[in-house]
């Protein structure tokens, strides 16, 4: 029996490379999606990556896990105090997730769930509440990363694999949140 003495690609593990490297099908052809988390000055806090065909509320809970929000003194605060997100994290499961962390959050209901919630009548409960004045700052997180793909290696994801990928994404936040 021959063994090679070749190391092998890295073992999924905690923190260790997923299955499909965080590449999947969209209507583009294979893609990667970037959750990021960014601050009230277009900065990034923590990053995410899922398969491009993969939703988006799935990987709220893990945005939330890695974020870390920087202060003037003592260590990075793990919740912030309120939460912007476009009407795909509008689950009942992510309203929970912030509630029960004493988040703030201003999260569109989408037209069908507001369509089901009417239907049913006076047993489907209030609305969930929405803030439209911190929603018209949501634009600080599309931006950041219009920002990120300003870097062509993360616009075209150039790396195999979804570890350099993340690398190449902190590499370009690190530089995003020393330029201002």
């Amino acid at each position: 029996m021959l063994t090679s003495t070749r190391p092998g690609p890295a073992k999924r593990g905690p923190g260790g490379e997923p299955d499909d490297h965080a590449i999947g099908r969209s209507r583009g052809g294979l893609t990667t999606k970037i959750h990021p988390a960014a601050d009230g000055r277009c900065r990034p806090l923590a990053f995410v990556l899922t398969a491009g065909q993969a939703g988006d509320a799935p990987a709220f809970t893990e945005v939330m896990a890695s974020l870390r929000v920087p202060r003037r003194r003592g260590r990075p605060r793990a919740r912030p105090e309120v939460v912007l997100v476009d009407k795909a994290y509008s689950s009942r499961e992510v309203r929970i997730h912030l509630r029960r962390r004493g988040i703030r959050a201003a999260i569109p209901e989408r037209a069908v769930q507001r369509a089901n919630r009417m239907r049913r009548g006076r047993a489907s409960g209030r609305p969930p509440a929405f803030d439209r004045e911190a929603y018209k700052q949501r634009n600080t997180v599309e931006r950041c990363i219009n920002r990120l793909k300003r870097w062509r290696g993360i616009a075209t994801r150039y790396e195999k694999t979804a570890i350099i990928y993340l690398a190449g994404l902190h590499v370009a936040g690190i530089f995003l949140r020393s330029a201002r």
